[in-house]
This record gives C-alpha cells, structure tokens and sequence, in this order.
C-alpha cells in the first residue's frame, strides 16, 4: 500500500471521538498493576477505583452529551459514525457496567475467587459494547461483536467451583459459536455479492454500511443478498435472546454470577437491539419487506414463549431469565415500528432505561438473597423478607413491579410508548399479543413479590427456605444508596418522564 494512502488513513483516526473508549481500557489495565503493587490488605480499593473512575468517565459524558466530539459524523475511515444514539448508549453501557460491579463487590465477597480480573473483564466488555453501539462497517460490528462474546463466556462460568456456571459457560461457548457461524456467513454472503463489481452498486468496500445501503437499493430482490441479511438478523436475534435462538437463555441466566446475570440482562440486551436498529434502519432498509415479517413473526413468538415458559418457574434466576426473553419481543415490536413511526426509536430507548431502573434493582436484591451457591436462588427463598429485610422486599416490589408494567412506574410508561408507537405504525396483531403478554406477566412477577410479603402463597406450603440456604447479605451503605436511587428513579421517570422523555419524544 502506497506510503500516502497510509498517511491519509493515519489522519483519519479521530482518537478523541473514542476518549470514553480508550479511558476504560486504561482503567482495565490499571486494576492490573493495582493488583501487583497494592499489598493484598489493600486490593479492596481496586473495585472502589473501577467504580469511581467510571462515575468520572459518566459525569464527564453527561456534562458534555452533545458537544463530545465535534468534527465528522464518522471516524477511522467510516469504521465508526458518531451520533446522539451513540452518546445515549455509551452513557448507558456505563451506567450498566457501575451497578455490575457494585453487585460484584457482593457476590465476589461470598467466593474464593480472584476478584480483579473480574472488573477488568467487565470494563472491557463496556468499551466493547460502546464500540458496537457506534460502527458503521462489518469489520468494527464483528470485531466488537466478539470482543464482547468472549468476555462474556470468561465471565459466565467465572464461579469455576459451580458445576452449574461451567455448564453455563460451555452451553454459551456452544451457542455462541454457532451465532457467530450464522453471522459470519451472512456477513460473506453480503460482503460476496455486494463485491461484484459487475452489479449495480457493486463496490470494493461493501463491508461499509453506507456502500452495503446504496447496494441494496441497486438491486432489490437479490437472492445471495436476502440469505445474507437473514443470516445476519438470526446471529443478532441469539445476542437478544429471540425465538428461536433463545433455548440458552434460562440456563446460562441461572449458572453465571448474579451480576453476570445483569449484565447480560440489560447491557447485553441493550447492546444487541442498539445493532438490530442501526442494521434494520440504514443499512437493510431497501429490504423491509423481508425484514419486517420476519421480525413480526419472532416478536409475536418471543413475547408468548418468554411469558408462558415463565409461569412454572420457581427459579428467579430463570425466571428472571424467561421473562427477559418476553421484553425482548416487545422491544422488537418497537423495532418493526420504528420504519412508520419515527417515535418508536426513543421509545425503544426509553424502554431500555425503565428496564435497566428496574432489572438492577432486582438483581441487587438477588445478590444478597443468595447463598454461597449463587444458582441456587429459589421463590422459597424470599419467604419472609418482608419481615427480615424490609428495605429489600421494598425494592424487589418496586423492581418487579416496573418490569411487570404497573403504573406509575418507569416500566408502564416504557411499555406504553412501545405501544403508542405500534398502534401508530398499524402493528395491532402484535398489539394485540404484546398486551396480553403484559396479563400473564404480571402473575408471575406478583407471584414473586407474593412470595416477598405473603409466605404462605408458596407453593411450598409457606415454609421458609432453611437458614443454609438463605443468606441475607447485610445491605452496604453505599450499595443501598445504590438500591434507592435505582428505585426512586423508576418511580420519578413513571410519574415524571421530564427532559429525558422530551428527549426521547423529539427523537
């Protein structure tokens, strides 16, 4: 390659754009040296590091939403576009990556196990995720993609001593990989046909979004073309845990750590639809007449198979887990709307916030629930808690309650813009199945807080769960300044969506 096109690459490389970016990867690494040269007395302030430097890195993000970078919408050659979608998300994979490692300083203080690579493996998932969020070509999209995966498999079997989180991160490494084959071979399949330089559009830099849009509008109907984006939409389905790419979900959930739970909850999930968006909405656009039924068809399937699966679970975590799969198609729901109605996009944004409120607000009453056997967290287990731990069942009502959609939390309001937003774009069968999806939920999710407040209602006969195997964790200051700010946000964003919901409504 001539010496001049390398240069003018090298001008091209925007490092500021990706500041948030490169600061957590530092950070990743600082904990590293931290490890070697604090004395083992003092490795309890590298997690206390981890978070503070990532509240900085927020706050910063925050004060300067919408002057963070003020040259080209996209960097490194194309590779990235930075846009308000961006900033969102990265704000938000923050926020994410802060409450999991709150719940790792609970979790972890109940293992024998090495606790610094834990907060390096989740700052480098963040940066990852952030990357994702922002890439305009397939090589950054998959770079990024797998960067995440493979973090996610360390962590998922990161309790190494469970039998249950080594069958999780082997059914995950399994799963995973075959999502990454379907991936991939859609990606070569775009990349193939979108290469021929003897069709309409054809260009040598078809792995570009932009040049992979301007293809697909060349030549509609392309048969290599519509396997492709078929391929693609299926690895991308698994990363959100769709019908029929969802079958890992309970198992995984109920094996990994509790805060890996969360993070593949929500950030995970975040992640996975912040992709399906910038896929179905610029680069496949031309071809929404295959795309649109095909996502109706998972919608529809997701949100009545997570619901139903969920009705017989006495696991939380799978619960949780099935439950999750549900929210997942009514997201989708907004995704399909978002081609008519251009609402649906901040609602899809405004429904991930109410859930990340609300999930991590559960899974932090979860993580001190539980035992040193961290899949072990059974209904039986909250019998009483109303009663032992006040403060937690409160939060776990106000949690499962927003997830549940009650009013006037965070949850309904989430759920209400999802269902604007289809009503508008003329989705009423999937109307239709989403409310009612709402009405199971809510017995099951009642049935968890039941558990909380009534024990009696368990199936059990009401009885607790032995002392063994139910262990409440005392409540950390600064964790439980965590809790209420989770809870009261769900209910303030419910009864007062203020500038962000005006944000999300001018979207």
């Amino acid at each position: 390659m001539p010496i001049e096109l390398l240069q003018q690459a090298a001008a091209n490389n925007e490092w500021l754009a990706i500041t948030p970016e490169l600061m957590l990867g530092l950070t990743a690494l600082l904990l590293l040296v931290l490890e070697l040269i604090l004395p083992k007395a003092k490795h309890g302030l590298i997690p206390v590091a981890a978070i503070v430097i990532q509240v900085v890195i927020a706050v910063s993000l925050a004060l300067n939403f919408n002057t963070a970078f003020s040259g080209t919408d996209t960097v490194f050659n194309g590779l990235l576009r930075l846009s308000a979608d961006g900033q969102f998300l990265r704000l938000f994979f923050l926020v994410c990556s802060i409450f999991v490692c709150l719940l790792g300083t609970v979790s972890l203080a109940k293992q024998r196990m090495p606790r610094v690579e834990f907060y390096h493996l989740v700052l480098v998932i963040t940066a990852a995720m952030m990357l994702l969020a922002q890439s305009n070509h397939f090589v950054m999209f998959f770079v990024a993609l797998e960067t995440v995966t493979v973090g996610f498999y360390i962590l998922v079997s990161y309790f190494r001593e469970s039998p249950l989180s080594l069958e999780a991160g082997l059914k995950y490494l399994v799963m995973g990989a075959l999502s990454s084959s379907l991936l991939l071979f859609g990606i070569v399949l775009l990349y193939g046909v979108a290469g021929n330089r003897g069709l309409p559009g054809g260009s040598a830099d078809s792995m570009n979004f932009d040049q992979l849009r301007g293809f697909l509008e060349a030549n509609p109907g392309n048969f290599l073309a519509s396997v492709g984006i078929v391929l693609v939409l299926a690895g991308v389905a698994f990363k959100i845990g769709a019908v029929p790419f969802q079958i890992w979900i309970p198992d995984v959930y109920q094996g990994a750590p509790t805060p890996v739970t969360a993070f593949l909850a929500v950030a995970s999930k975040a992640a996975g639809f912040a992709v399906l968006l910038i896929l179905t909405q610029r680069v496949f656009t031309p071809y929404q007449n295959l795309v649109i039924p095909v996502l109706a068809v998972m919608a529809g399937a997701t949100i009545l198979f997570g619901n139903l699966a969920a009705l017989t679970q006495h696991n939380v975590k799978r619960l949780i887990g099935l439950s999750g799969i549900s929210h997942a198609g009514y997201l989708m729901i907004g995704v399909i709307a978002a081609y008519r109605e251009p609402l649906a996009v901040g609602a899809i944004w405004f429904y991930l916030s109410a859930y990340l409120l609300a999930s991590f607000a559960v899974f932090g009453v979860m993580a001190h629930v539980a035992g040193s056997n961290d899949a072990d967290q059974e209904l039986d287990h909250y019998a009483n808690l109303a009663k032992e731990q006040p403060f937690l069942a409160a939060i776990l009502a106000i949690g499962l309650g927003s997830l549940a959609g009650i009013p006037p939390l965070a949850g309904f309001m989430g759920k209400l813009l999802i269902f604007v937003a289809a009503f508008k774009a003329g989705l009423y069968p999937l109307l239709a199945i989403a409310v009612g999806g709402v009405v199971i939920s809510i017995y099951y999710y009642f049935g968890w807080i039941k558990a909380a407040f009534f024990p009696s209602s368990l199936p059990s006969g009401g009885e607790p769960a032995p002392v063994a195997t139910r262990v409440c964790t005392p409540v950390a200051g600064w964790v439980r300044v965590a809790l209420i700010v989770l809870a009261v946000s769900s209910v303030l964003l419910g009864f007062y969506p203020g500038a962000f919901g005006q944000w999300v409504l001018a979207h």
